[in-house]
């Protein structure tokens, strides 16, 4: 069965995979980038390709999803899948289902602080990543060879979270990429705890400061630098590759993000940011 960690795109799912990775999959907690392939993303090319071999439709990888989510259960084993997918149905093609889906641990970050990460990571100006954000009906997929093998289905913002909050075929733990920085090992530990109700988790301290320790942003930044990132994209300025890990904690809305598109982030995601904490009347 699929355990989600699903997230509107530059909101901490690279984090979280990174922590769960290494703690669920390393001998003794440290981290490197290869662990990050235990949790892979959903769809790719590769999950549906067995099925089909038009990828230039937009709908037809949604008509595979299901079957390809069966292939990967057929171990009967827990499986952890990333997406930046939202909850979607497409053309009557659902994004999962209860005989597929177990649980999800679903990432939410503050939208005004979201906006300048996805400005830096598409090299978008803040008006762009603005139209990006609102866009009810935005994708994200291969657009230089129109491939929509990996397509994403986003929608805007609140969208994307409400669809998976309101997730009623499996349990859902929502987790604020706020908290995840400002207490890392309380929010650390409260996702190992609901994953024990999955799997069998040992709690080792030892290995729980190992993993903290080496999935720290800037231990992660400092990883890229030397080593590079594959999932870091090209810029389509000078053919190099984008900073993944770029500001960290300094990605901060109130030093970075001028007041007018603040304002028409709270109006466009007012009833979601109240809900969230993120504003307060």
């Amino acid at each position: 069965m699929i355990i989600w960690i699903a997230s509107y795109p530059k909101s901490g799912n690279t984090w979280i995979r990174a922590l769960l990775s290494t703690y669920l999959y390393s001998e003794d907690g440290n981290f490197n980038f290869g662990l990050l392939k235990y949790i892979t993303q959903f769809p790719t090319r590769q999950d549906v390709q067995e099925f089909t071999n038009d990828f230039k439709s937009r709908v037809k990888t949604s008509k595979y999803w299901i079957a390809a989510q069966k292939k990967i259960n057929l171990n009967k084993k827990i499986h952890f899948l990333k997406t930046h997918s939202s909850l979607c149905t497409v053309e009557g093609n659902p994004f999962t289902d209860k005989e597929n889906t177990i649980g999800c641990i679903y990432v939410v970050r503050d939208p005004r602080n979201v906006i300048t990460s996805i400005a830096n990571h598409y090299e978008f100006s803040i008006n762009e990543a603005f139209e990006f954000l609102t866009n009810k009906r935005k994708i994200i997929f291969d657009s230089e060879y129109q491939d929509y093998g990996d397509i994403q289905f986003l929608g805007d913002w609140a969208n994307h979270y409400n669809s998976w909050k309101n997730l009623t075929i499996a349990t859902v733990k929502i987790v604020k990429y706020e908290d995840l920085l400002n207490n890392t090992k309380k929010t650390f530990i409260g996702l190992l705890d609901f994953l024990k109700k999955f799997i069998h988790i040992n709690i080792d301290e030892k290995k729980i400061k190992n993993t903290l320790l080496s999935t720290d942003f800037n231990i992660l930044k400092s990883n890229e630098e030397k080593f590079g990132f594959e999932e870091s994209i090209l810029s389509k300025k000078n053919n190099e590759k984008i900073k993944f890990f770029n500001l960290g904690k300094d990605n901060n809305w109130k030093q970075l993000l001028d007041s007018v598109t603040e304002k028409k982030i709270v109006k466009s995601f007012k009833l979601e940011m109240k809900e969230l904490n993120y504003i307060i009347d």
